[in-house]
């Protein structure tokens, strides 16, 4: 059974052409790397400070001064949307890396380890699994206060166990193949199971799932920004933008449809690109979702 991690250059030149072929992959290949390379180059391509104030200029409508026209405070929206990117991408990466990395390893050590072990652990992901994300979420912010750090944390408590649980799930399934019991029989170490065979050949599933993840947490963060309970306001949050423009919906309604384009269309990018990466990476298992 073969991997990308393990691929040939050949190989993984193969996938490449596979992914930019497909109409799907391709598009949100290429929003995705807008959104990336909007989030790296903020400090160089906003027009201006995000958080600067200019209340004379209020509520002014698009324009060539103002691309996207300003807020209630005279800021321009573009700079703050384009610097948004960055905070959200930033805390939507951060924290599905953190989370996709517990879930690897507990996800190995379930799979692989004693079975009393591989029935704590799922006792713990089905609990974990069992609260609903919103009020879990709620609870965490009221007891931690909003704020950064805090919005990571409660998207790493959120996501880690369906990570762990697609991750125990492929090492079950990969421990009884006959190549790995062939190394058990000429006395392979666990170390060498795990690292060699194993790790490479669940890597995929778990990059498939945290690319259609990111997009789930941005519009978390989003919508925990918005109610005042993510990133704190003058951050220049997209839910904060949000917020902000609804406020003042009948006297500059192009305030929220400025910030809510840029959510729809990084959900559409990474959505796509997980669905390109799937029926690239498992064409068997196009049309399902993981689990």
């Amino acid at each position: 059974m073969s991997s990308v991690a393990d691929a040939s250059p050949a190989a993984r030149r193969s996938i490449g052409r596979a992914l930019l072929s497909d109409p799907m992959g391709l598009a949100g290949l290429a929003l995705v790397t807008a959104f990336l390379l909007m989030a790296l180059f903020a400090p160089w391509i906003a027009p201006y400070d995000p958080i600067a104030l200019d209340v004379k200029a209020k509520f002014q409508p698009p324009s060539a001064a103002h691309w996207a026209g300003t807020d209630h405070l005279g800021r321009d929206l573009l700079s703050r949307i384009i610097w948004g990117a960055r905070l959200a991408l930033g805390i939507a990466i951060t924290s599905v890396g953190i989370a996709g990395a517990i879930g690897l390893v507990l996800g190995l050590i379930a799979g692989y380890g004693p079975r009393w072990l591989d029935s704590i652990l799922v006792l713990i992901f089905d609990s974990m699994s069992s609260l609903p994300m919103i009020f879990f979420a709620l609870a965490v912010i009221t007891v931690l206060g909003p704020g950064t750090t805090t919005l990571i944390l409660v998207i790493v408590l959120v996501s880690f166990p369906a990570y762990a649980r697609l991750i125990r799930t492929q090492t079950l399934t990969l421990a009884g193949a006959d190549y790995i019991l062939a190394e058990k029989a000429m006395g392979a170490g666990t170390g060498r199971i795990i690292f060699r065979h194993l790790l490479p050949n669940v890597v995929g599933p778990l990059v498939i799932l945290i690319c259609m993840d990111i997009p789930v947490v941005i519009m978390l963060e989003a919508g925990l920004s918005y109610l005042n309970l993510g990133v704190k306001p003058p951050s220049p949050s997209w839910g904060n933008i949000l917020s902000e423009g609804y406020n003042a919906l009948r006297q500059a309604p192009y305030v929220v449809v400025m910030a809510g384009i840029p959510l729809v269309l990084a959900t559409l990018g990474f959505t796509f690109l997980g669905e390109g990466l799937r029926d690239v990476l498992d064409p068997r298992g196009a049309g399902r979702r993981w689990g």
